[in-house]
């Protein structure tokens, strides 16, 4: 079969020395599309709008800033022989769960702060952010990163993709498992069931939205980073994002099992709950 199609390029734009590159395009993207379904929930919840915005100005940059760290640190022997490298974030090298923790952190300080529950804004933002994980995946895919093992082309078109992504995992003429693919789909799945979910009125309780995402992409999270070539490790064979995925996955059960047990909270998702909570 000859191929018409390419292998991409991740460089969106270029203005003499300076590239806008589609791995932040999408980024962005994913972002925006994340804060305007927020504040359209938030809003029927009875919170202002302006609250998510604001909030997002404060947790946005911080967990870009997280996301470098946390890659940063596991990669710390080689970012102190380049110290030079360290900002250059533009070039790839973050990390999800840095930017959780960092962001997750954020949104308590900022939530205390403003005499708002922290559980019922989590439970806010839960789905925003799968949808802009989702998106976000696909920055990976232009920069033919976050690949699996080496797979062969027939494996790819057995799998039913499109052109363009079978020769985007063709990198120096070796064809690899899309794994951003298989982590975009999967939080986009569960975009779709929290909503379904949340939507459910006596189903899920204020908090149980933020604990039902935890678990679902820590789960999916855990497999489809042990497919993955560019894992970070904390020693020998154990990857960090397998690990956390397990305590957190755990934690999030136990913390669900334990409020449950003891009918705390009492209230729906759908009760008007806007001020000071879990």
């Amino acid at each position: 079969m000859i191929n018409l199609i390419a292998a991409l390029n991740p460089v969106a734009l270029s203005f003499g020395g300076l590239e806008i590159r589609w791995y932040g395009v999408i980024i962005a993207v994913g972002i925006l599309i994340a804060m305007t379904l927020a504040t359209k929930e938030a809003e029927k919840k009875g919170l202002d709008p302006d609250f998510i915005v604001d909030m997002m100005f404060w947790t946005i940059p911080l967990g870009i800033i997280g996301a470098r760290i946390y890659y940063v640190l596991f990669e710390l022997d080689y970012y102190l022989q380049n110290p030079g490298e360290i900002i250059q974030i533009w070039n790839g090298g973050i990390a999800i769960y840095g930017a959780l923790i960092a962001g997750i952190l954020t949104i308590y300080w900022y939530t205390k702060r403003k005499g708002i529950s922290f559980a019922l804004t989590m439970d806010i933002l839960a789905p925003a952010v799968l949808i802009a994980q989702s998106i976000g995946r696909w920055g990976n895919f232009m920069n033919q990163e976050a690949h699996g093992e080496e797979v062969s082309r027939a494996f790819l078109e057995n799998l039913f993709l499109p052109e363009f992504i079978i020769e985007q995992m063709n990198i120096n003429g070796i064809y690899y498992h899309p794994t951003f693919l298989y982590e975009s789909l999967w939080s986009l799945a569960g975009f779709v069931l929290i909503l379904f979910l949340r939507r459910k009125g006596q189903l899920l309780r204020v908090g149980e939205v933020m604990f039902t995402y935890v678990m679902w992409y820590s789960f999916g999270r855990f497999f489809i980073e042990g497919m993955r070539t560019d894992s970070l490790y904390l020693f020998g064979p154990i990857r960090v994002s397998q690990a956390l995925s397990i305590l957190l996955f755990l934690g999030a059960m136990g913390i669900w099992a334990y409020r449950r047990r003891n009918n705390y909270p009492p209230d729906p998702y759908y009760t008007d709950i806007t001020r000071k909570g879990a």
